[in-house]
């Protein structure tokens, strides 16, 4: 392995990366710098070299952007969860939109005909769920609950999150210190967080749900049992996998969250997948539905459904919709959820989307409209099974870019679709994650 050159050196910024670092060129190479930002001249250090870039890190600021601000939280730059604190929170979303547009340029050669102004929200204590890395120190003789640091090797040492809602990220330390007073507290390697909304008997909507390696003895239990019952937390407990998740306090939590827009109510369980920023689903939800523009006689197929995000609002709208989910668990409360709120008019089915769909009989129904709301991966194999002409319009809700990007061009340049209109929605603000959406016409 070539030997890295430790000597500090300036470089003038050009652009920024996917991940929200700083990309200049050195030698005619380009080299891509944690902490620096377009315009600016940096000091910096190289930190690891490869065959078509290299990687460095900014030492000093020496001409700094109009858009860099102060980061709020003490552990910008050590800790992984945020990678965007330092630029305007203005011109954060308008780099996610580049991205985006890039990507489908790129990789899908496709231009949207519009693109539509970026959906935002709360900045600061957005994130409803989430993991916290759980590390006992013996070094520095404490417990660590945190995200993983830029390093993934570590746990970054935090006493706050500022991207977390206030109830959790403000107790990091409270958590810390708990897990540090168990016999088990090298046994505990994460902590599960989500939050639903406050329920009538008290109960603050949020739960806790501790993974640990080996039993844990009855004054650990009574420990985290008097936690959650001064904070106003669900404690769980998770000795094994997904399924040996079980409540340590209360006997019977209600977790559930509202969306009165649509008169709908979730109920869900503490390792359920819910979009993180509850602002900004809601926006979501209503840019989605303005785009299907779904009337009263579709019916509407929506994949990847979940719990039924989409679906049961939909649901409030069309003849009838059709959720499709790989995940048995996610099917069961999307149709409990159904139950629930007292909707008909909406069937699910489990179904891996990855794999051959050709024996399902929801896959020989005629429908009207169609929406896509994917893992990472996307959706390219479950597009080549159905029948495209069936659709009158798409819309696909993506989490990452360069997916939407490769489907997007398959949808125009092999089935003669239109892209109409795309654009990003800040589902994680200071974070270089891109939540995105688009829209398809025949």
């Amino acid at each position: 392995m070539a030997r890295i050159d430790q000597t500090p050196f300036e470089i003038e910024i050009t652009g920024l990366t996917h991940d929200g670092r700083g990309v200049a060129r050195r030698d005619g190479k380009a080299i891509f710098i944690a902490g620096a930002l377009p315009g600016e001249r940096v000091m910096a250090k190289q930190t690891s070299r490869s065959r078509h870039f290299d990687e460095a890190a900014t030492l000093e600021v020496l001409q700094a952007s109009p858009d860099r601000v102060q980061p709020r939280c003490p552990h910008f730059g050590t800790c992984g969860g945020c990678a965007l604190q330092h630029l305007d929170e203005s011109q954060q979303i308008l780099a996610k939109q580049r991205v985006l547009m890039e990507n489908l340029e790129r990789i899908g050669h496709v231009t949207p005909e519009r693109v539509l102004p970026p959906l935002v929200d709360r900045q600061w204590g957005y994130r409803r769920k989430g993991r916290f890395s759980v590390r006992r120190v013996e070094k520095k003789e404490k417990t660590l609950v945190g995200f993983r640091e830029n390093d993934p090797r570590f746990v970054a040492d935090l006493s706050q999150c500022h991207t977390v809602i206030e109830q959790i990220g403000g107790r990091i330390t409270g958590l810390a210190q708990l897990v540090d007073g168990l016999q088990a507290r090298r046994d505990i390697p994460q902590i599960e967080f989500i939050a639903g909304d406050p329920q009538a008997d008290g109960f603050s909507g949020i739960a806790l749900t501790f993974r640990h390696l080996s039993p844990l003895s009855d004054a650990d239990r009574d420990a985290l049992t008097a936690f959650g019952q001064r904070e106003g937390f669900a404690i769980f407990l998770q000795p094994g996998g997904v399924d040996t998740v079980h409540p340590l306090w209360p006997a019977n939590p209600r977790l559930a969250f509202r969306l009165p827009e649509w008169d709908v109510e979730f109920l869900f369980r503490p390792l359920d997948f819910i979009q993180v920023n509850a602002g900004l689903n809601t926006r979501m939800i209503q840019s989605t539905l303005d785009l299907l523009d779904p009337q009263p006689g579709d019916r509407v197929l929506d994949l990847f459904c979940g719990l039924g995000n989409f679906t049961l609002p939909l649901a409030r709208r069309v003849r009838e919709v059709v959720g499709v989910e790989g995940e048995a668990g996610l099917v069961r409360r999307a149709r409990e959820n159904a139950e629930h709120n007292g909707i008909a008019n909406a069937q699910f089915h489990a179904a891996d989307l990855g794999k051959d769909l050709s024996d399902h009989t929801w896959m020989r129904e005629g429908f009207d409209r169609l929406l896509l709301d994917p893992p990472r991966s996307g959706a390219d194999f479950v597009l080549t099974q159905l029948p495209l002409k069936q659709f009158r319009r798409i819309v696909y809700v993506s989490c990452h870019p360069a997916s939407l990007a490769r489907d997007a061009g398959y949808l125009v340049n092999q089935h003669g679709w239109k892209l109409r209109a795309a654009g990003v929605m800040d589902m994680f603000p200071h974070t270089a994650h891109v939540e995105s959406i688009a829209m398809f016409e025949r």
